[in-house]
């Protein structure tokens, strides 16, 4: 059996990966439908054609066939390799042809090709099946037995309804095995369902009962008691709180699923009033599952339990304000932003920023217009984490208040909120900031508020204008925003920078130069460890050119050239050692030989052993004779493992690649 499944999944491998290539017989783009099927009947009928187009064939059959297409598919039912395929196209055959071949199939196979054709006709839903699937039921095989079972209940009509439920009750069930009665009450199920969607709820019940009574595995009797319990709707509510109240962890569960699913007010009420009687744990989860109904209670509910319930209780119900509270909740969560315990705090940050609803923003930026006290720096800070427009001119005004803390929280939130028309408005406040302290906080803000903005050339012509006026300090944060803002005009403007005679700019230009998201900040970076006067700067500044060549993407001819050059204006050994991981990205017999060359420097050895190695790797199909020479190059050089093993690896198979 595990012989003919392998074949199936290289079959099936085959199929779904030849799909697209059109073999002879499969494919005409000017054939009619009829035409089409004719050709593909003829390879499915064909001796010649090779298992993988006949799959094909099968597939593509599945689209379009009709009943003419069942006799050669129903020939294939007996193939172990490709019966799959013939049934997928049989079940999609709109026709009683593929009706009539599955069940004269199923009459007349064994095994696991009968348990397929038998879950294919229960696909189908063939009421004329239920005579055979019945026989199938009482056989000796479980397998097929509960393949039986199951297809049954997809059928659902009166006659299988009818073979399952007094298999459910008869000696038979008492003497069939685990396998077969988890079936059986499966079928069932899927029976009582299709009773409850017909409308005839009574049946429905009395099946779910009789699943529930049964001597079967206990996920089916919990699939049982959640049917009964829907299908009684309000008479349902009972059993659900039993199921609530139950010790049992997997009945609890389901007591929840199904407080999610049991309609009507009476259970929603009945549900609020039993959330006071549990204990922290069930409580909150019951919670959530209230919020999940169609006509869940009011968002108020929320809000009670974020005030008055235990801390579990407090922060299930500020999680759930995140999607499905309102401008209601404002006012709960702005208390608990600032509660004494972390966590409730915390978990009050995370709602209130994400707190959905069009008048949220309104409602927190009136707040703000009017609050005092403690509660303003709140209203300050929500409004930066919201990104709210309208808060600013309260923003402005709370950034020259005599509270530092209130003018930190201000120029943070503006940072995330202000627009371009009053960034000279920050801007100006940097240049101007009094000491340290505010030219970090306002410089902060300047930086946040810059990588925002839509016009990014704009945004770097206001900050450039400035920077004549500016004291060095403020010069400094108004290059880390140019950096923030990126692009060219950014770019000139910190190139030139670069090159200040003061020490404290130029190292400032080279941090925003060292950190550029794009490689157009190489040339300027190269210049300055070239040609600065401070060591510090220069080693600075090769390790973001450094960076540049080996994480960015460039032409292979200049991260070589990079290479070189980083290498001639090198004053430490730790950046040539940096330097020779660029040549990995760049795997060529040239880069081999120049890694290979290095490992004479005592100094470089390990670093270009390990990139030898790494570029031998890319290179040992195409070029075994130099991959051999140089790993055994690296051998000889005394480097330790785990390099050496690799290149012993290396050299070895690159020899038996030579010969």
């Amino acid at each position: 059996m595990c012989r003919h499944f392998a074949q199936w999944v290289v079959c099936l491998a085959i199929a779904l990966s030849a799909s697209a290539l059109q073999p002879l017989g499969l494919a005409g783009a000017d054939e009619t439908p009829a035409e089409r099927q004719k050709n593909l009947i003829a390879v499915l009928e064909s001796p010649d054609s090779p298992p993988q187009d006949k799959a094909i064939a099968c597939k593509q059959l599945a689209r379009f066939a009709n009943g003419q297409a069942a006799p050669a598919l129903a020939a294939l039912l007996t193939n172990e390799q490709l019966a799959a395929w013939a049934r997928i196209a049989l079940e999609a055959i709109p026709d009683p042809a593929a009706d009539d071949a599955l069940r004269t199939a199923a009459a007349q196979l064994e095994g696991r090709l009968l348990v397929g054709v038998i879950t294919s006709i229960g696909l189908r839903r063939d009421p004329q099946a239920v005579e055979i699937l019945s026989q199938k039921l009482a056989g000796s095989d479980e397998e097929v037995a509960a393949a039986a079972a199951v297809a049954l209940g997809r059928i659902s009509d009166g006659a299988a309804t009818g073979v399952l439920t007094q298999f459910l009750k008869g000696p038979a069930m008492a003497s069939a095995t685990p396998k077969v009665r988890s079936a059986v009450a499966e079928g069932c199920i899927l029976c009582a369902e299709q009773c409850e969607r017909s409308g005839d709820v009574a049946t429905a019940m009395g099946i779910f009962d009789a699943v529930c009574a049964a001597d079967v595995p206990r996920q089916r009797v919990l699939e049982a008691t959640r049917g009964a319990l829907l299908a009684r709707k309000a008479d349902g509510v009972a059993g659900l709180l039993d199921l609530l109240r139950s010790e049992d962890r997997e009945r609890f569960e389901l007591g929840l699923r199904v407080a999610r699913e049991l309609p009507g007010r009476e259970a929603t009420d009945t549900l609020v009033a039993e959330l006071e009687r549990m204990e922290p744990e069930r409580q909150a989860l019951l919670m959530l599952a209230l919020m999940d109904r169609s006509d869940r209670p009011p968002v108020s509910l929320l809000a009670q339990a974020a005030e008055r319930g235990s801390k579990l209780v407090r922060i299930t119900a500020i999680q759930a304000m995140r999607q499905q509270g309102d401008v209601s909740c404002v006012p709960v969560l702005l208390s608990a932003v600032v509660d004494a315990d972390a966590d409730i705090a915390a978990a009050a940050v995370d709602a209130i920023q994400e707190l959905p609803g069009a008048d949220v923003n309104a409602d927190l930026a009136a707040r703000l217009t009017k609050a005092t006290g403690p509660s303003r720096r709140s209203l300050i800070e929500v409004a930066g984490w919201r990104g709210i427009a309208a808060a600013v001119p309260d923003l402005l005004k709370a950034a020259d208040d005599t509270d530092a803390s209130i003018r930190a929280a201000a120029y943070k939130s503006l940072g995330e909120t202000i627009d371009f028309a009053r960034l000279s408005w920050l801007i100006e406040r940097t240049v101007r900031a009094k000491n340290a302290d505010e030219l970090t906080t306002i410089g902060d803000a300047l930086k946040a508020a810059s990588g925002r903005m839509p016009d990014r050339d704009a945004c770097a012509a206001k900050l450039s204008a400035m920077l004549s006026q500016a004291p060095t300090p403020a010069k400094c944060r108004l290059l880390e925003a140019l950096g923030a803002v990126g692009g060219a005009r950014a770019l000139g403007v910190i190139v030139e920078a670069s090159q200040s005679a003061d020490a404290a700019v130029q190292s400032a230009a080279a941090q925003q130069l060292g950190d550029w998201m794009t490689p157009d900040a190489a040339p300027a970076l190269l210049k300055m460890a070239q040609s600065a006067t401070d060591d510090r700067l220069k080693v600075r500044a090769l390790r973001g050119y450094l960076r540049v060549a080996r994480q960015f993407v460039v032409p292979d001819d200049e991260r070589l050239a990079m290479y070189e050059a980083a290498m001639a204006a090198a004053v430490r050994d730790e950046e040539r050692q940096l330097a020779l991981e660029v040549l990995i990205r760049i795997p060529s017999a040239k880069t081999l030989a120049e890694a290979t060359k290095r490992l004479r420097e005592p100094v470089l050895r390990d670093a270009a052993a390990g990139a030898a190695v790494a570029i031998a790797g890319k290179l040992l199909a195409d070029d075994p004779k130099a991959v051999a020479e140089s790993m055994q190059k690296v051998i000889d050089s005394g480097v330790e493992d785990p390099v050496k093993t690799r290149a012993t690896q290396l050299r070895d198979q690159a020899r038996a690649k030579a010969q």
